[in-house]
């Protein structure tokens, strides 16, 4: 069972800018209820550039902060971070007998807590996005089998309340797969489906009113979408008709930029803050040589590679915040998959709550139960100035690459690509 994941690659007008980040050193981190209302008052006024974003991040000294859930130090991996000091993650390979296991991580100035955040009856959970409101989207399964071919069901949880989600479909992969992987505070989801012939389809999620969305992707054959802000700008990746795995920003009045790190062999988008900073990872080489690197992206600056220091080459950014500060997850010299925070100060994994049993199965919803999917209108793409090599679609998230195998959690229900 494993998380979906996007591609991107970056051109940024003018030019392609690159930098390369691997910091050091102490840290803090501003995580509390006042960042989400300093966000509402950042965008009540205009948009911060990316020359104000380049000196506010040159101004703090930044650490990468190792955080691992106790119930498996060997597998952790974390996907999305809020404004309001909350991660969403979940441990556990999703092998068998080691199943996805859904927390949250609430941040504070004098306290830091894991919440358990399984969907009820599941085997397995991965808790992929939450927004600033409380609301939190991921997928579950009812199967943790040998061959990580798991049934995979997206699901919300509003007021503690959880709900399945499926899109509607009679043409769905065998076992089924939906995921929801984003959610912004409009609690407007993003997520995909796989068809019967093994295609991801993205998909735009209203949770209030229970309508779907297409999200169409102009000569994609696979397209997933996994990440969404404040203005309604979609990140996400899609494969062409010669079996490229490139990424997108579809931009809320609707033009589409390609992104493309330049001189990658695949490049993977996973989540993007309200001021248009996209975050996720890009992997070059292949096979037995292959490396992945985490990077960000504005239109302005470009891309920036980030490595944790201690997984140099199997690096996954998986969500970014709009203080800038960002999650994933590496791959140690010992093979173990640890979960990161990059910040302005450094975190310890606080006391870990063994998850409780699982009550009674949730039954997933049937398709002809799903409400009457509403159309998109077709986007205008925007080429992309950089090529990218050939590709073929991997398992997602972004794991660690196959030099250095991790055990990452796949089923049919990942996408190809690589948060987040």
């Amino acid at each position: 069972m494993a998380i979906a994941a996007i591609g991107a690659g970056g051109v940024a007008l003018g030019g392609i800018l690159v930098s390369v980040l691997v910091p050091h050193g102490p840290a803090k981190i501003s995580l509390s209820a006042d960042a989400s209302r300093a966000h509402e008052r950042h965008m009540s006024q205009r948009r911060e550039t990316d020359s104000q974003m380049s000196q506010r991040h040159r101004r703090s000294h930044w650490v990468f902060s190792t955080i691992n859930n106790a119930n498996d130090p060997t597998f952790n991996q974390l996907l999305g971070i809020n404004n309001r000091g909350q991660i969403s993650g979940y441990f556990g390979s999703g092998a068998a007998g080691h199943p996805n296991k859904g927390y949250l991580l609430i941040m504070g100035r004098h306290r830091t807590r894991y919440q358990n955040e399984n969907a009820p009856g599941a085997l397995q959970t991965q808790v992929t996005g939450l927004n600033d409101l409380g609301v939190t989207v991921g997928f579950w399964s009812g199967q943790n089998t040998a061959s990580q071919s798991n049934d995979n069901f997206g699901f919300y949880r509003w007021g503690g309340h959880f709900a399945t989600v499926n899109f509607p479909t009679a043409n769905n992969a065998s076992p089924p797969v939906n995921q929801l992987l984003g959610v912004n505070d409009s609690n407007i989801a993003v997520g995909f489906y796989t068809d019967a012939q093994g295609k991801n389809h993205g998909y735009i999620y209203n949770i209030a009113r229970h309508r779907f969305r297409i999200v169409k992707i102009i000569g994609a054959t696979s397209a997933t979408a996994s990440g969404i802000n404040n203005r309604d700008d979609i990140v996400g990746f899609y494969t062409d008709a010669a079996g490229m795995t490139k990424a997108f920003v579809r931009h809320w009045f609707g033009r589409r930029t390609t992104l493309a790190y330049p001189g990658a062999s695949a490049t993977q988008a996973f989540g993007i803050n309200d001021f248009g900073e996209v975050a996720g990872s890009y992997t070059t080489g292949s096979g037995s040589s292959a490396k992945t690197y985490g990077f960000t992206w504005t239109r302005r600056r470009g891309f920036r590679s980030i490595s944790d220091p201690r997984g140099v080459g199997a690096t996954t950014v998986n969500g970014v915040n709009n203080a800038g500060d960002l999650v994933g997850f590496y791959t140690d010299a010992a093979g173990n998959t640890d979960g990161f925070l990059w910040a302005t100060r450094h975190h310890r994994a606080p006391f870990a709550p063994m998850p409780p049993a699982s009550p009674t199965m949730m039954p997933a919803p049937t398709m002809s139960a799903m409400p009457t999917m509403t159309p998109m209108p077709t986007m205008t793409p925007m080429p992309s100035k950089s090529a990218m090599p050939t590709m073929s679609p991997t398992t997602m998230p972004s794991a660690a690459p196959p030099s250095t195998p991790a055990p990452a959690p796949t089923s049919s229900a990942s996408p190809p690509g690589g948060p987040w």
